[in-house]
Protein backbone atom coordinates (compact mmCIF):
# COMPACT_ATOMS: atom_id res chain seq x y z
CA UNK A 1 0.00 0.00 0.00
CA UNK A 2 1.25 3.74 -0.99
CA UNK A 3 2.62 5.98 1.97
CA UNK A 4 4.07 9.25 0.24
CA UNK A 5 6.68 10.46 2.25
CA UNK A 6 5.84 14.14 1.10
CA UNK A 7 4.69 17.12 3.76
CA UNK A 8 4.96 20.36 3.98
CA UNK A 9 5.57 22.88 6.69
CA UNK A 10 2.27 25.24 5.79
CA UNK A 11 0.18 22.35 6.59
CA UNK A 12 -1.66 25.19 8.07
CA UNK A 13 -2.11 27.01 5.07
CA UNK A 14 -3.08 23.79 2.92
CA UNK A 15 -7.44 25.32 2.91
CA UNK A 16 -6.51 28.12 1.53
CA UNK A 17 -4.26 26.76 -0.91
CA UNK A 18 -6.56 24.59 -2.39
CA UNK A 19 -9.67 27.62 -2.06
CA UNK A 20 -7.28 29.18 -4.89
CA UNK A 21 -6.89 25.99 -6.66
CA UNK A 22 -10.77 26.00 -7.02
CA UNK A 23 -11.02 29.39 -7.72
CA UNK A 24 -8.59 29.81 -10.42
CA UNK A 25 -8.03 28.14 -14.10
CA UNK A 26 -6.36 25.50 -14.36
CA UNK A 27 -2.52 26.22 -15.78
CA UNK A 28 -1.15 24.34 -18.69
CA UNK A 29 1.67 23.69 -16.16
CA UNK A 30 1.73 24.64 -12.34
CA UNK A 31 5.45 26.20 -11.21
CA UNK A 32 6.59 27.85 -8.73
CA UNK A 33 5.53 31.13 -10.60
CA UNK A 34 2.00 30.26 -10.69
CA UNK A 35 2.02 29.98 -7.34
CA UNK A 36 3.51 32.94 -6.72
CA UNK A 37 0.74 34.23 -9.02
CA UNK A 38 -1.68 32.77 -6.54
CA UNK A 39 -0.32 34.54 -3.71
CA UNK A 40 1.90 31.86 -2.49
CA UNK A 41 5.28 33.62 -3.05
CA UNK A 42 7.40 32.12 0.17
CA UNK A 43 10.04 29.69 -0.46
CA UNK A 44 8.15 27.66 2.31
CA UNK A 45 5.42 26.95 -0.55
CA UNK A 46 7.28 25.25 -2.84
CA UNK A 47 6.70 21.63 -1.09
CA UNK A 48 2.96 22.31 -2.27
CA UNK A 49 3.79 21.09 -5.75
CA UNK A 50 5.45 17.18 -5.03
CA UNK A 51 2.27 17.01 -2.94
CA UNK A 52 -0.22 17.64 -5.84
CA UNK A 53 2.48 15.27 -7.58
CA UNK A 54 1.59 12.59 -4.60
CA UNK A 55 -2.35 13.01 -4.35
CA UNK A 56 -2.83 12.64 -8.20
CA UNK A 57 -3.32 16.16 -9.22
CA UNK A 58 -0.61 16.88 -11.04
CA UNK A 59 1.53 14.99 -13.30
CA UNK A 60 5.31 14.50 -13.38
CA UNK A 61 5.79 16.77 -15.38
CA UNK A 62 3.67 19.17 -13.25
CA UNK A 63 0.44 19.33 -15.49
CA UNK A 64 -2.80 18.93 -14.28
CA UNK A 65 -4.40 15.77 -14.04
CA UNK A 66 -8.71 15.11 -14.76
CA UNK A 67 -8.32 15.03 -11.15
CA UNK A 68 -7.45 18.97 -10.37
CA UNK A 69 -9.81 19.30 -13.12
CA UNK A 70 -12.45 17.75 -11.02
CA UNK A 71 -11.48 19.27 -7.88
CA UNK A 72 -12.17 22.81 -9.41
CA UNK A 73 -16.09 21.98 -9.22
CA UNK A 74 -16.85 22.69 -6.17
CA UNK A 75 -19.47 20.18 -6.09
CA UNK A 76 -17.23 17.17 -6.36
CA UNK A 77 -13.93 18.72 -4.15
CA UNK A 78 -14.59 17.10 -1.02
CA UNK A 79 -15.10 14.00 -3.32
CA UNK A 80 -12.12 14.33 -5.15
CA UNK A 81 -9.75 14.87 -2.07
CA UNK A 82 -10.91 11.38 -0.27
CA UNK A 83 -10.29 9.58 -3.34
CA UNK A 84 -6.49 11.61 -3.31
CA UNK A 85 -5.98 11.01 -0.05
CA UNK A 86 -6.81 7.03 -0.05
CA UNK A 87 -4.20 7.13 -3.36
CA UNK A 88 -1.59 8.62 -1.07
CA UNK A 89 -1.79 7.49 2.37
CA UNK A 90 -3.09 3.96 2.02
CA UNK A 91 -0.94 2.45 4.88
CA UNK A 92 -3.09 4.82 7.17
CA UNK A 93 -6.32 3.32 6.17
CA UNK A 94 -4.90 0.19 6.52
CA UNK A 95 -4.62 0.94 10.31
CA UNK A 96 -7.94 3.28 10.54
CA UNK A 97 -10.53 3.01 8.12
CA UNK A 98 -11.79 6.35 9.49
CA UNK A 99 -8.84 8.18 11.23
CA UNK A 100 -9.09 10.68 13.58
CA UNK A 101 -6.96 13.39 15.82
CA UNK A 102 -7.42 10.58 18.40
CA UNK A 103 -5.02 8.50 16.23
CA UNK A 104 -2.81 10.98 15.80
CA UNK A 105 0.09 9.04 17.50
CA UNK A 106 -0.43 6.12 15.86
CA UNK A 107 -0.53 7.95 12.03
CA UNK A 108 2.81 9.55 13.02
CA UNK A 109 4.68 6.36 14.13
CA UNK A 110 3.23 5.05 10.93
CA UNK A 111 5.41 7.25 9.07
CA UNK A 112 8.22 7.23 11.45
CA UNK A 113 8.65 3.85 11.24
CA UNK A 114 7.69 3.29 7.60
CA UNK A 115 10.58 6.21 6.12
CA UNK A 116 12.66 5.97 9.30
CA UNK A 117 12.45 9.58 9.67
CA UNK A 118 12.59 11.35 13.07
CA UNK A 119 10.14 12.42 15.13
CA UNK A 120 9.54 16.13 13.74
CA UNK A 121 9.89 15.10 10.40
CA UNK A 122 7.05 12.18 11.47
CA UNK A 123 4.90 14.81 12.67
CA UNK A 124 4.50 17.32 9.73
CA UNK A 125 3.95 14.16 7.79
CA UNK A 126 1.34 13.50 9.95
CA UNK A 127 0.43 16.92 10.20
CA UNK A 128 -0.22 17.23 6.02
CA UNK A 129 -1.97 14.28 6.16
CA UNK A 130 -4.61 15.30 9.07
CA UNK A 131 -4.88 18.59 7.36
CA UNK A 132 -5.82 17.35 3.84
CA UNK A 133 -8.15 15.19 5.63
CA UNK A 134 -9.69 17.96 6.75
CA UNK A 135 -10.63 18.47 2.97
CA UNK A 136 -12.21 15.39 2.08
CA UNK A 137 -15.26 13.68 2.49
CA UNK A 138 -14.10 10.28 3.94
CA UNK A 139 -17.79 8.89 4.16
CA UNK A 140 -18.49 10.14 0.12
CA UNK A 141 -15.86 7.81 -0.60
CA UNK A 142 -17.08 4.61 0.68
CA UNK A 143 -20.35 5.01 0.82
CA UNK A 144 -22.15 2.50 -0.84
CA UNK A 145 -24.13 3.43 -4.02
CA UNK A 146 -27.33 0.87 -4.72
CA UNK A 147 -28.37 1.09 -8.26
CA UNK A 148 -31.65 2.24 -9.47
CA UNK A 149 -33.61 -0.64 -10.08
CA UNK A 150 -34.92 -0.62 -13.90
CA UNK A 151 -38.13 0.81 -14.91
CA UNK A 152 -39.53 -3.06 -16.01
CA UNK A 153 -38.55 -4.31 -12.50
CA UNK A 154 -40.22 -1.84 -10.28
CA UNK A 155 -43.50 -2.70 -10.79
CA UNK A 156 -45.16 -5.59 -11.92
CA UNK A 157 -48.50 -5.58 -13.50
CA UNK A 158 -51.22 -6.74 -11.16
CA UNK A 159 -52.30 -9.08 -14.35
CA UNK A 160 -49.61 -10.71 -15.25
CA UNK A 161 -49.76 -11.08 -11.23
CA UNK A 162 -52.72 -12.61 -11.43
CA UNK A 163 -51.82 -14.74 -14.80
CA UNK A 164 -48.70 -16.00 -12.78
CA UNK A 165 -51.05 -16.85 -10.05
CA UNK A 166 -53.55 -18.84 -12.57
CA UNK A 167 -50.40 -21.05 -13.82
CA UNK A 168 -49.50 -21.66 -10.11
CA UNK A 169 -53.06 -22.71 -8.85
CA UNK A 170 -54.13 -26.39 -10.42
CA UNK A 171 -57.44 -26.56 -11.91
CA UNK A 172 -60.18 -29.06 -11.37
CA UNK A 173 -63.06 -29.95 -13.72
CA UNK A 174 -66.61 -28.03 -12.66
CA UNK A 175 -68.81 -31.01 -11.75
CA UNK A 176 -72.87 -30.85 -10.46
CA UNK A 177 -74.87 -31.72 -8.18
CA UNK A 178 -78.56 -31.75 -7.57
CA UNK A 179 -80.39 -32.12 -4.13
CA UNK A 180 -83.90 -33.71 -5.32
CA UNK A 181 -86.41 -33.49 -2.56
CA UNK A 182 -89.66 -36.12 -2.64
CA UNK A 183 -92.64 -34.91 -0.72
CA UNK A 184 -94.43 -38.04 0.13
CA UNK A 185 -98.34 -38.30 0.33
CA UNK A 186 -99.81 -38.79 4.07
CA UNK A 187 -101.18 -42.31 3.22
CA UNK A 188 -100.59 -45.85 4.37
CA UNK A 189 -101.37 -47.28 1.19
CA UNK A 190 -98.03 -49.23 0.70
CA UNK A 191 -99.05 -49.77 -3.45
CA UNK A 192 -98.44 -45.31 -3.64
CA UNK A 193 -95.39 -45.19 -2.63
CA UNK A 194 -94.41 -48.98 -4.81
CA UNK A 195 -95.73 -46.54 -7.67
CA UNK A 196 -93.51 -43.51 -6.29
CA UNK A 197 -89.98 -45.07 -6.05
CA UNK A 198 -90.90 -47.20 -9.28
CA UNK A 199 -90.97 -43.86 -11.44
CA UNK A 200 -88.23 -42.30 -9.42
CA UNK A 201 -85.62 -45.19 -10.57
CA UNK A 202 -87.04 -45.60 -14.25
CA UNK A 203 -87.24 -41.47 -14.96
CA UNK A 204 -84.10 -40.44 -12.69
CA UNK A 205 -81.74 -42.84 -11.46
CA UNK A 206 -81.60 -45.02 -15.10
Amino acid sequence: MPLTNVYVQIYGQLPEIFKKLREGQAPTQFSLQHLKDLGFASSNYRAVIPLLKALGLLDADGKPTPAYHEYRNEALSRRVMAEAVRRAYGDIFVLKAKPTERDRAIVQGKFKSVHNTTDNVAKLMANTFFALLGLADMDAETAAVVPPRKEAEKEVPKKHEEEAHDRKTPKTAATLHYNIQIHLPATKDVEVFNAIFKSLKEHILD
